[in-house]
């Protein structure tokens, strides 16, 4: 069993338990609609490791040409029912089947944190590849420098590993990928709503002038 079936195996519950979670997240709202300020007006965007696409149909509702994409076939058929209009497909951000220059932004909440340390710069050119010059990248991760397995989650049994990352150390990884950096932010946990980690969000952008 790998990340993308321990996904398969938790998407009903997923649903449950997190795709109300942005009502709870007031800077997590903020954050999103300043995106969507960015990218309405440029060109069409994605949500990569979109789970069930709560986040990608919040988007949707200010107005951005967005699609999602997932790892998981499982959370891919759960986002298409819930949000009817959007499209959905499955793909693996280390491995995007687009042409370069495709999406004016991407938001990845919470994904790469199952991308390794020593596969992150290579992933992080990959979406810097799908990105158009001067396209915007916001990303968010759990801080700190642990490193998670997991056999069993919600009662059933997978095979997962949750990565945590410093934010100096996330913004080396962008910069060696070829992004430049807008903005960092930290948050604490909200109280009773989730995992009470330290978080962190970053807005990167493709350089307009570089290839």
């Amino acid at each position: 069993m790998n990340t993308q079936a321990s996904y398969d195996r938790v998407a009903d519950e997923y649903v449950r338990r997190l795709c109300d979670e942005l009502r709870h997240k007031p800077l997590d709202r903020q954050l999103l609609d300043r995106f969507a300020a960015s990218v309405r007006d440029i060109g069409p965007a994605c949500e990569l490791g979109c789970g069930p696409g709560h986040v990608t149909r919040y988007l949707r509702e200010r107005e951005i040409d967005i699609s999602g994409v997932d790892l998981s076939a499982e959370m891919v058929a759960r986002a298409r029912a819930l949000n009817p209009g959007i499209t959905f497909h499955q793909g693996d951000m280390r491995a995007l089947p687009v042409p370069d220059a495709m999406w004016a932004g991407i938001v990845a909440f919470y994904s790469l944190i199952h991308i390794s340390r020593a596969e992150m710069v290579a992933t992080l050119r990959e979406l810097r590849r799908v990105l158009r010059p001067g396209g915007l990248l916001l990303l968010s991760f759990h801080l700190g420098d642990d490193f998670l397995h997991l056999d069993e989650l919600w009662d059933q049994k997978v095979n997962v590993d949750f990565h945590h990352f410093r934010t100096p150390e996330m913004i080396g990884f962008l910069t060696a990928a070829g992004f430049e950096i807008e903005e960092a932010i930290e948050r604490d946990p909200y109280p009773d709503v989730e995992h009470q980690s330290l978080r962190s969000y970053i807005f990167a952008r493709r350089p307009a002038s570089k290839p």
